[in-house]
């Protein structure tokens, strides 16, 4: 009997970029790190490229890429953000997908996935043939090959949504046990009812489509997968290999397939370092050789479907009421709200239907004026999504357009287009997913929506955010403060909502902090500079001039003048205008530097105002990021003196601290806040430093410990590892300067002895490359008589065994 298995990760993130900056801005809930999706990288996607394998003394042996010998699929949108914010995890994965080619009979195990995450059963067969179209499309443009399998949104079927997958050439997908409902041997008239779960997932079975087409479907193993996800099937090596090869039965003859399938965030994501149990599992089934790592391509290849199947309609694998989890308050939720409903599903999704009903045939209409056929030119948007240089989009609008078009009516193209995917993005399933209105994943569909609202009133001259938001605001928040959808719209979309005069004021107020190259990008837009003056008196700056503002995404352009005033601290004014002729534009120059350089800053300001009218601007119109930037710099600032004085306080009064805790008397407030904010901040610039000494730190953390402080060891172990990250890339570069990796080895003594843990993925893996370039060479020179090279090996074994490496040196 021959036995099989494959371990399938569905890796994904919603999409989370502001719409207007096609950019995601700062999360403070992903502290340390900038939002979810880096955070989320670090635990989990990069990991799971270079995971661990470990010997018995606990030391790293090994270095697998986790993605080569499992069945994994990718966002979409989420392998667009890695591809551009970590080439080299992206490169590794897509290298993965080769590698599992080889091992796996020439079949990859990568996956396409329907585009966005949308809830496919609740889509009409438009967006449905679209997100289809744009997964495969999206897969063969990273992965160079056309897919055999798509992964499902939440695995939620139907069959119009198979029908269109099996027409676009798919071959397979994956279920729940719980989505099977009916089975019998091919070629026999009685069908077997397997609802419940009761379907054997050790086959492949095929579903014969209405329309006469097929498609092959795999179901999971329910309860292992259950157990990987939410029992701590991952807490040790040994136990996910166990449980696998015991889903075997002897009384089965026929080659069997144990299969499993969770989030991929599992390995290393909710379940700290469940890389490495992955890796050990996988490495475990191969050296015992009792079963053959495999994916559902190759399977499927060696062993078709001799069963066929029928399938519970309009069902998922996280919503035991079907797929009501996305459109009404059928009671599933993440449990962490005591009295909190989810009554809101459902006007959310009515009116983000109404929007979708609304747009359409305006779509149709502006869009049937420009283009040959508007439907099938926003199938093949995608080709400017994945490629938005100029030429390319020109391609596109010759390809599609139903005469030449100018340069204005480019633009609305592109608008037209631009609010097609944003009604689909709109859509995207997290939105439903958890408990409240106000969430992040919600308010972000409802980004989406106002992005669409925003392009089609352009574009199409009609009114359609006030109708939007009277249906919105049947959608009551269980937070009385949030009130309803429009609350939420007015307080959490509009605020970020950007044209290019915003993007102009961004580009003045941060031009007073920053240095612009003549021909700069901020976020999606292109910014020309075509004049620029920059004065300094005392702490006041000016900076004005004229820059020319293009969107990437829409080619929509303007050319503005600006200027701004910081006079100190959060003190601050900017304007932007749009002049008709160049004499107004050096009227205004004129006259504002003059007064400037006067020292009359109340002149200046009246001038601006006269010059910009109503368009002017403060520290409030700087986006996210930058807006966070300047208000640092300018906190450090302000915050020097008050630094002093707290360390003044905490030295002064340390010995009363530590003489109190030793009498037993509860310290005054204002000495553990004093304490905490000293200590913090000293360990931090402690470690920002290259040249780390573990007295001192030693030093603060006994410290920290009499006076029972509570340290910020997420952000202290952070700020570490960066530190440590770029020790190791420095030593690296320049493998023969010992000084330098005696300090990456010092800076690794601090990291062990702390109570908290610091990620030394990156210190190890570069000093795994090292094993194999610099130590070969330096070992060489060690065996004819070098003493420096004597020095360096032995320092550079040091640091092997207190990183943990295994290295065989005999």
């Amino acid at each position: 009997m021959e036995k099989y298995i494959c371990i399938h990760g569905h890796f994904y993130q919603p999409p989370r970029e502001n719409p207007w900056l096609e950019a995601i801005e700062v999360q403070d809930s992903a502290y340390p790190y900038h939002d979810w999706n880096e955070r989320i990288l670090a635990e989990c996607y990069a990991p799971n490229t270079i995971s661990r394998i470990l010997d018995g003394d606990g030391r790293i042996t090994e270095l697998p890429n986790n993605y080569a010998k499992i069945s994994f699929n990718f966002g979409p949108t989420l392998l667009s953000w890695i591809a551009e914010k970590d080439p080299e995890v992206y490169e590794s994965i897509l290298a993965a997908d080769r590698m599992s080619r080889k091992n796996f009979s020439g079949h990859g195990s990568a996956l396409a996935q329907a585009y966005n995450h949308m809830i496919m059963p609740l889509a009409n067969r438009q967006d449905k043939t679209t997100q289809v179209l744009w997964g495969i499309r999206d897969f063969e443009h990273r992965f160079r090959r056309l897919p055999e399998g798509m992964w499902l949104p939440e695995t939620a079927v139907d069959l119009e949504t198979l029908d269109i997958m099996a027409e676009l050439g798919i071959r397979f997908t994956i279920l729940s046990p719980y989505q099977a409902k009916e089975v019998r041997a091919r070629g026999e008239d009685s069908w077997t009812d397997v609802s419940g779960g009761h379907v054997d997932p050790t086959m492949a079975y095929q579903l014969d489509l209405p329309s006469g087409r097929k498609i092959v479907l795999f179901f999971y193993d329910g309860p292992i997968s259950r157990a990987v996800a939410f029992e701590r099937l991952l807490a040790r090596g040994e136990y996910l290999p166990q449980r696998l090869m015991n889903a075997f039965s002897e009384e089965r003859s026929f080659p069997q397939l144990v299969n499993i399938a969770t989030d991929g965030e599992t390995y290393g994501h909710h379940q700290p370092h469940g890389d490495m149990a992955l890796a050990y599992a996988l490495k475990h089934i191969e050296s015992e050789n009792e079963a053959k790592l495999t994916n559902y391509g190759e399977f499927l290849e060696r062993h078709p479907p001799v069963f066929d199947v029928k399938i519970l309609e309009n069902t998922s694998w996280s919503c035991a009421h079907g797929v009501e989890r996305w459109w009404k308050d059928c009671g599933c939720n993440s449990g962490g709200h005591s009295g909190w409903n989810q009554a809101w599903r459902t006007p959310l999704r009515d009116s983000l239907d109404w929007l979708r009903d609304t747009l359409a045939p305006l779509y149709e209409e502006h869009a049937g004026r420009l283009l040959k056929d508007p439907w099938a030119a926003r199938d093949d948007y995608i080709r400017i999504i994945l490629n938005r240089t100029p030429e390319n989009v020109d391609d596109f609008i010759r390809e599609h357009a139903s005469r030449d078009l100018d340069q204005t009516e480019k633009v609305t193209v592109l608008k037209l287009l631009g609010f097609q995917r944003c009604a689909m993005l709109m859509y995207t399933s997290c939105g439903w997913f958890f408990d409240e209105l106000s969430g992040l994943e919600t308010v972000q569909v409802i980004q989406y929506a106002g992005r669409a609202v925003g392009l089609a009133e352009e574009v199409c001259g009609v009114e359609i955010e006030e109708p939007f938001l009277e249906r919105l605001e049947q959608a009551k928040s269980n937070i009385p403060e949030h009130r309803d959808g429009r609350q939420i719209y007015m307080k959490f979309v509009k605020p970020g909502m950007v044209d290019l005069m915003k993007v102009g004021a961004h580009y003045a107020v941060s031009s007073l902090f920053e240095e612009y190259a003549k021909t700069d990008k901020i976020f999606c837009y292109f910014i020309d500079r075509e004049d620029h003056h920059f004065s300094e008196a005392g702490i006041a700056k000016l900076s004005a001039g004229r820059i020319r503002i293009s969107s990437e995404i829409t080619q929509e352009a303007v050319t503005v003048g600006f200027g701004a005033l910081h006079f100190g601290e959060q003190n601050l004014s900017a304007g932007v205008h749009s002049f008709e002729t160049e004499e107004d534009y050096l009227l205004m120059l004129k006259e504002v530097t003059d007064s400037f350089a006067t020292g009359d800053f109340p002149e200046t300001i009246r001038r601006m105002d006269r010059h910009f009218g109503a368009s002017t601007y403060s520290l409030r119109s700087l986006f996210r990021d930058e807006q966070r930037r300047v208000l640092k710099q300018i906190l450090n600032s302000s915050m020097e003196g008050t630094r002093i004085l707290y360390r003044q306080t905490y030295t002064h009064h340390v010995s009363l601290m530590n003489f109190l805790i030793e009498l037993g008397i509860p310290l005054p407030k204002p000495f553990p806040c004093t304490a905490a904010f000293v200590l913090n901040l000293d360990l931090r610039d402690a470690f920002e430093e290259g040249d780390l000494s573990a007295d001192e730190i030693q030093h603060f953390l006994r410290d920290a410990a009499a006076l029972h402080i509570d340290l910020d060891s997420v952000g202290l172990a952070y700020t570490l590892k960066q530190t440590l990250d770029r020790l190791a890339q420095r030593s690296l570069e320049e493998p023969g300067d010992l000084d330098h990796l005696r300090q990456l080895e010092a800076a690794v003594d601090v990291a062990r002895a702390l109570p908290f843990e610091v990620n030394l993925w990156k210190v190890q893996n570069i000093y795994f490359e090292m094993l194999h370039t610099a130590f070969p060479e330096w070992r060489w020179r060690a065996e004819h008589g070098s003493e420096d090279a004597h020095a360096w090996i032995a320092c550079f074994l040091d640091l092997g065994r207190k990183l943990s490496v295994h290295v065989d040196y005999t």
